[in-house]
């Protein structure tokens, strides 16, 4: 069984805060990898339980992680978008155009914590834009959408290492589209608009971008790709991304409802995307 080592990071912490965590973890040394993030060395999974309670109380995200694992050894990326990547949700900033923004945020809270179906409920919050012109998303594009704290950074390590990097959401391809080509993207995947003369007909084309179809693009950039299942890692923050992070060799929940937080193999609730390179540090 190969030796872990244990991430934890997303505050400065005290010298004695580090070696009481150390030895509680059982682990021999400690390395710094940033101000915020330390990599404990061959720890003891079986220090689990204290080590998520400790970090619970010092508001610090934990991860273990084989040892060894870099980031070189992954293929693929795949990433959702509104509050994963970006900031916002582009729904609800759409709808706050037509003074809609509370009635759909809402719905898209609900939809996010798994307590409505994704599809139904994208098609009830889509029909609500009906009539608003086309334009109004480029406003909100420019105006609204600032990416998370860390994601050039991840974008940057990926790239450098030869990690594709596929964006995929239940959100529009208007957006994903433009982030693709700014960001230099491999791939980029969402549902389209309807727009008539202008303006939205309050209607998707085509199928819904849902939890499945996350998790079947995964599978088929994979097989495309030729890589194994532990070659990809995946990053999102609602129900509609679980299967997506299950298909994943890591599924990391970033600032993620709880129920994606406590299926996926490993939670951000502290760090930026930028913490995704610590876990997986040379």
């Amino acid at each position: 069984m190969s030796s872990l080592n244990l991430i934890i990071q997303g505050k400065p912490l005290a010298m004695d805060v580090l070696a009481e965590l150390a030895v509680e973890a059982g682990s021999p040394a400690i390395e710094p990898l940033s101000k915020t993030a330390w990599r404990f060395l061959d720890a003891k999974e079986s220090s689990k339980e204290w080590v998520s309670q400790a970090c619970r109380e010092l508001e610090c995200d934990w991860a273990y992680v084989p040892a060894g694992l870099t980031l070189s050894h992954f293929g693929l990326w795949m990433t959702d978008m509104d509050s994963t990547l970006i900031q916002i949700e582009c729904i609800d900033e759409i709808a706050g155009m037509l003074g809609l923004k509370d009635k759909v945020a809402a719905i898209t809270e609900r939809s996010m914590a798994g307590e409505l179906d994704f599809s139904q409920s994208l098609r009830e919050r889509v029909a609500l834009l009906a009539g608003l012109k086309e334009t109004t998303l480029k406003v909100v594009y420019e105006k609204k959408v600032k990416l998370n704290p860390g994601a050039k950074e991840l974008i940057a390590a990926c790239q450098a290492k030869g990690v594709k990097i596929g964006l995929i959401s239940g959100g529009f391809t208007y957006f994903t589209n433009r982030l693709k080509q700014e960001l230099g993207l491999d791939y980029a995947i969402a549902n389209t608009l309807e727009v008539v003369n202008g303006r939205l007909t309050g209607m998707v084309k085509g199928d819904i971008i849902d939890a499945q179809a996350k998790a079947d693009w995964l599978l088929k950039l994979r097989g495309e790709l030729g890589l194994r299942p532990d070659q990809v890692f995946a990053t999102g923050d609602g129900a509609n991304d679980l299967k997506m992070l299950a298909a994943a060799g890591v599924g990391i929940a970033y600032h993620a409802k709880p129920v994606v937080r406590h299926q996926a193999h490993v939670a951000l609730s502290y760090s930026g995307l930028d913490g995704v390179i610590n876990l997986f540090a040379d």
